[in-house]
């Protein structure tokens, strides 16, 4: 159910706003939407899983915390975040 090492090297390239950057909101509302996909796709087929239901639930509400951050931060960062994750909002 969680993301692939290599897959989570991919986002932190990708989105890093300096090299050896993990920690940046960019970096980490790539690693929570990639593994929200991983989860919902998860759920198509396991319906009744509720106990993983709340953990998918406290990711998209960790993911709009730190989506919020950014936008209060910098508008222009959350815009290039959100239009680069394909997120609608």
């Amino acid at each position: 159910m969680s993301i692939t090492v290599e897959e989570k090297e991919r986002l932190i390239k990708e989105f890093a706003t300096k090299d050896g950057d993990t920690g940046s909101p960019e970096v980490q509302v790539a690693i929570l939407t990639s593994r929200i996909k991983t989860l919902t796709e998860h759920f198509k087929t396991h319906k009744k899983d509720n106990h993983g239901r709340r953990g998918l639930l406290k990711m998209v509400a960790q993911r709009r915390k730190l989506l919020d951050y950014t936008k209060t931060k910098d508008e222009a960062r959350y815009q290039d975040l959100i239009k680069r994750l394909g997120i609608r909002r």
